[in-house]
């Protein structure tokens, strides 16, 4: 019984939604279908963006990123898990890389729904993770970058005619 307690604080689940003016569909689409623009987007939170198996926007892709959180250069190699385009949702699995030097398991869920009244979206990113040491933090930093670059992302599809 007892490690079915020490288990669960090691599992967590973390979520922030981010109030942006672009339509949803244009924001699912520069994630999905143009993630290597992303750099240009907010390139003081994403260096680059690389395809390493598949099609970018596909199911089943490995991309390659290199990014920044805390002001520390970071890596990580995901997997496409799922795209529901007529939801606006991608999620992705991460496989290497830093976070998994503290995480046993990380996934990402994000989704754009246009606001109910008005122009806009709301982007929600949810993530389920086990980590490797109750010493680690939950991720917070990561989704505070995440919300850095949804708005800078927001910035850029608004500006685009």
């Amino acid at each position: 019984m007892a490690e079915a307690t020490m288990q669960s604080s090691m599992v967590g689940e973390l979520e922030v939604d981010v109030e942006i003016k672009a339509p949803a569909q244009k924001y699912y689409h520069m994630l999905t279908g143009r993630p290597q623009d992303l750099s240009k987007a907010t390139p003081d939170n994403v260096k680059s963006c690389d395809l390493l198996e598949g099609e970018f926007g596909k199911v089943g892709s490995i991309l390659f990123w290199n990014y920044v959180i805390d002001g520390q250069l970071k890596v990580v190699k995901e997997r496409i898990e799922a795209l529901e385009p007529e939801k606006n949702l991608m999620v992705v699995k991460i496989l290497e890389g830093d976070l998994m030097k503290e995480f046993k398991s990380f996934l990402m869920t994000i989704q754009a729904t246009p606001k109910q009244r008005g122009p806009g979206s709301v982007v929600k990113c949810h993530t389920k993770y086990e980590k490797i040491d109750e010493k680690v933090p939950d991720p917070e930093s990561l989704l505070a970058a995440f919300v850095k670059a949804s708005k800078d992302m927001d910035e850029m599809l608004s500006s685009q005619v």
